[in-house]
């Protein structure tokens, strides 16, 4: 507890004699007198008592970097949070990372860490190609011809070099999401050297190095894949906010959508398939439209363009995330490549409608159809929409289970935490592979998160503040699960793709049925 001021001190250090007796005067002869004397004495036990907390309670108050966290036992434990250093900076001066600020060690809590989800496992599928080879100066290099960056990271410091601008601020916010991994376990990542493309197609063919004697192939990272592709998947720049059309750091609108499901509970939603999005980036999401509800038909699909230019114009009212969880049926599909909707539409609650995909970002793979979605015919897309929807409204309890076995997966196993802790573990896979030691590279220049937030401006600063680690984290990176063997991930695929047969089954015959009735009632 914090010492009290000078004159409550003065006080609790003067003895009982000094306070209400003046020598050589008896107070035994007098009741009255000791009555005062008991009243004046308790007075000043509880003036003393009272400043002393308010004191106490001042202090806390206004440390602006600690932060109490009152356990389930009622033991207080100090958790030092560390805002921004930010200078006062002049046109000719710019921003630098400050020293020996934020800790460059990492201790956590006494508690053991939870075993990572499973899609963890994919970590080892994704550097596979450089298992045996491992990862030499060359092949890094090589990745440079389509890299929007170079991150190192030397001593727990990271330092980027910029080759080209991306798309809108993809770069910008990537950067930072490696940045508060920094924060989030310093001192805890290995030295590393990466190359990072922040385009939506990958670009590393498994078909040009599949033989020994062509090239090992370059170790590059991005946000999606496929399966002929050999680029390292990575989670996208939106974790941490996408400040062009208004959508907020994970962690915020993870709760917003939370709060939003609450509100509308899913049997009192639409009884439609939802969709609203730019359909202009591909030829699919145009076709998409065709199944939109008409005077001569109905695909029990309700489907919108979304204007951004002219959302921006009007404050981004129309495209609330949390408020568009108001159908039990919402569509995912693919634009020019993997979409970051995708998590969004798990989040919801509602069944996810998911037309078959080509792409897959870094947590989708372990999603299982029937489990987590519905899978959708890409070649059909009305009628298997439509069969989707009659499906559900007839089976409401499995379909109702299907959409909370979504939602609880996004709230669970991809909540930020676990974001990076994946990141986390993959960079630390990919170090292990490297086989020469990293160093700054020329022209590099470091970065840390004052150097990013202090001089930003607008949205993007605003989301920078809020997705902000301010203290590391209380406890380790989950424990990383063993890689799969070979049998158990060819009956997982195989699963996969049996459960999307059935419901292809399914559907055949529920057309079938029903060109047999018209047939017979023509």
């Amino acid at each position: 507890m914090p010492h009290s001021s000078g004159i409550g001190r003065h006080f609790s250090e003067m003895s009982i004699d000094q306070l209400f007796f003046k020598k050589g005067r008896s107070v035994t002869s007098s009741p009255i007198f000791l009555f005062l004397f008991f009243f004046i004495f308790f007075f000043f036990l509880a003036f003393i008592s009272s400043f002393r907390f308010y004191s106490s309670l001042f202090s806390i108050e206004n440390s602006p970097n600690e932060t109490i966290v009152i356990s389930q036992k009622q033991h207080p434990i100090k958790r030092i949070e560390y805002p921004l250093s930010c200078t006062n900076t002049s046109s000719n001066q710019t921003q630098s990372c400050p020293t020996n600020y934020y800790p460059n060690s990492f201790h956590p809590g006494p508690h053991d860490p939870p075993v990572c989800p499973d899609y963890f496992r994919q970590i080892y599928e994704d550097l596979k190609p450089w298992k045996v080879t491992g990862i030499d100066r060359d092949m890094v290099e090589r990745a440079k011809r389509t890299a929007h960056f170079r991150l190192v990271i030397v001593k727990g410091k990271a330092y980027v070099v910029k080759y080209k601008k991306s798309i809108q601020t993809r770069d910008l916010f990537t950067i930072w999401g490696l940045l508060q991994l920094l924060r989030q376990y310093p001192g805890k990542l290995p030295d590393l050297d990466l190359m990072f493309d922040c385009d939506d197609l990958p670009v590393v063919q498994s078909k040009d190095h599949l033989h020994f004697w062509q090239p090992r192939p370059p170790p590059l990272f991005r946000y999606c894949g496929d399966r002929w592709t050999m680029d390292i998947v990575f989670p996208d720049w939106s974790f941490w906010g996408w400040a062009e059309i208004n959508i907020k750091p994970w962690d915020s609108i993870l709760k917003e959508i939370k709060d939003g499901n609450n509100r509308t509970k899913w049997m009192d939603r639409e009884p439609y398939a939802y969709w609203k999005g730019n359909p202009f980036v591909a030829r699919p999401r145009q076709d998409l439209l065709t199944c939109n509800v008409s005077d001569k038909h109905d695909w029990n699909a309700r489907l919108y363009i979304q204007d951004w230019i002219k959302e921006g114009n009007e404050g981004f009212r129309q495209s609330n995330l949390a408020n568009q969880c108001t159908h039990r049926y919402k569509i995912y599909i693919e634009g020019y490549a993997w979409s970051v909707s995708e998590k969004y539409i798990l989040a919801c609650d509602s069944v996810t409608l998911m037309v078959k995909p080509r792409f897959y970002d870094f947590f989708t793979r372990s999603l299982q159809p029937v489990q987590h979605y519905w899978p959708i015919n890409d070649q059909d897309k009305c009628k298997s929409i439509y069969f989707a929807v009659d499906w559900g409204e007839k089976h409401k309890q499995k379909a109702q289970a299907i959409a909370k076995a979504a939602g609880e997966f996004t709230q669970e196993e991809l909540k930020m935490e676990y974001v990076y802790d994946y990141m986390f573990h993959l960079l630390n896979e990919y170090a292990k592979l490297l086989r020469y030691k990293p160093e700054i590279p020329e022209g590099a220049v470091e970065m840390c998160s004052e150097t990013m937030a202090c001089p930003a401006e607008g949205r993007e600063r605003e989301f920078m503040m809020e997705s902000l680690v301010k203290s590391p984290s209380n406890r380790s990176p989950c424990t990383l699960p063993p890689p799969y063997k070979p049998k158990v991930l060819e009956a997982f695929y195989r699963g996969k793709m049996n459960a999307i047969q059935q419901v292809e089954q399914w559907e055949k015959e529920y057309w079938k049925n029903i060109n047999k009735s018209s047939v017979v009632g023509s």
